[in-house]
């Protein structure tokens, strides 16, 4: 993992957590706590030197009481939420988020924020009905929610998946990941393709991990591009060593915790 060293060189010995950024992960709607828990999570082992997660406070327990090092915080809106996002470097939208107005008042406060952002799951979902562009986020679709972003099917987004992330990043900015076998990633300029992974990746949680990993990088000074590509590559890399110890079909997506820096 040589690009691992080139983005992420050895820390000083006199550095503190301040130096590694702070991660805040909005979502967890009612059922949902173990998606912001894993992104959370995954931002802690990935290197943020903090990590909140905003969610609805019945979850607190589940996510501080199980993870200690996660701050968790109980939101009931937009409101609530803006002091969080003061404290935080880079936001996470997405994970367990949900369809609720809860949910839509929550990403309408992240997406007017300026800080850099991921953008996953019901995040998305929420774009394609509302539409919006930045050139200051990271979109990471599977084809179903490629799909509804571009206003077709999920039949189309597979035939030509370059095609389909090209129209992505056109459409909305940024950067675009779009999962699947051989996830792609694509800034303005370039496509690049993840030869890693496997079909154990096809489990709930996976897409959260990716998430919280991501916005990670962000927060430890890489920009879009790098952080999109390195953490795809990460990610996958961690669910193939995973799936090599405990099987692709029993794999987890908790199970890459133990794999993520192999």
């Amino acid at each position: 993992l040589d690009e691992v060293k080139k983005y992420l060189p050895e820390r000083s010995s006199i550095a503190h957590k301040g130096c590694f950024g702070h991660v805040l992960v909005v979502g967890g709607d009612r059922g949902m706590a173990g998606a912001v828990r894993l992104a959370g999570e995954a931002a802690i082992r990935t290197g943020a030197g903090l990590a909140t997660v905003a969610t609805r406070g019945e979850h607190i327990m589940a996510v501080s009481g199980m993870r200690p090092e996660l701050m968790c915080y109980g939101i009931n809106s937009g409101v609530d939420l803006a002091p969080l996002l003061a404290r935080a470097s880079v936001v996470v939208v997405g994970p367990g988020l949900g369809r609720s107005a809860w949910s839509l008042d929550l990403w309408q406060t992240v997406i007017n924020d300026t800080k850099p952002k991921v953008v996953d799951a019901d995040g998305l979902n929420w774009l394609a009905e509302n539409s919006g562009y930045s050139d200051n986020w990271i979109l990471t679709p599977h084809p179903g929610e490629a799909a509804r972003l571009l206003g077709c099917d999920t039949v189309t987004i597979q035939q030509d998946r370059f095609k389909a992330v090209r129209a992505l990043q056109q459409k909305y900015g940024g950067v675009c990941v779009l999962k699947g076998a051989g996830t792609l990633v694509a800034d303005a300029d370039k496509i690049y393709i993840c030869t890693a992974g496997n079909p154990g990746m096809a489990s709930g949680g996976m897409g959260d991990v990716l998430s919280g990993i991501i916005g990670a990088l962000l927060a430890q000074g890489l920009n879009l591009t790098e952080a999109a590509r390195l953490g795809v590559m990460l990610h996958s890399h961690a669910a193939d060593l995973a799936a090599e110890r405990f099987g692709a079909r029993a794999l987890l997506a908790s199970d890459l915790f133990h794999t993520l820096w192999n």
